[in-house]
């Protein structure tokens, strides 16, 4: 079995609908990760001892995606020096405004990369976690620089 590189942490199972995308992006680059459940507010053992054990496991990056004003991904960088990209997802205040803040707005000295809300915000954690994966391995960069330039042949020239 791969190494996963990539850790996907949502803090329901009800955010796969979201963070699916993150996790077809990987696939399809051919990233090794593994997606969890983990709630920082429920379960917090498993989640201090998933974020505590992930770099010795191999993990690089981790993509945290919480709803409401949940903060997993805030947490799961006060417990790492891994890169962390938070997803906020939709619902709560204002279809994820409050989650959106809970993730962007961090203290000084633990940070936490921020995506977009939902989906896309997904899909380009994964896609970042790729980039940064990609400085040291040129064969992922190049299959990188191949899913840019097919994302750019897809774009028609004419509307019709």
């Amino acid at each position: 079995m791969t190494t996963p590189l990539v850790g996907i942490l949502m803090g329901s199972k009800n955010d796969w609908e979201t963070m699916r995308a993150a996790s077809d992006a990987l696939t399809e680059l051919q990233i090794p990760h593994e997606s969890k459940v983990i709630s920082a507010h429920r379960t917090p053992a498993r989640h201090h001892e998933y974020v505590s054990s992930a770099k010795d496991r191999g993990i690089k990056t981790i993509i945290a995606g919480a709803g409401m004003a949940a903060h997993l991904a805030g947490v799961t960088a006060a417990l790492t020096t891994l890169p962390v990209f938070g997803v906020p997802l939709k619902g709560g205040l204002s279809d994820g405004l409050d989650s959106l803040l809970a993730t962007v707005q961090m203290p000084g000295g633990v940070p936490v990369g921020t995506l977009a809300v939902g989906r896309a915000g997904a899909k380009n954690a994964a896609l970042l976690s790729a980039a940064v994966l990609a400085l040291s391995d040129p064969s992922l960069d190049a299959r990188l620089v191949a899913y840019r330039e097919s994302m750019s042949a897809a774009v028609p020239t004419e509307p019709e």
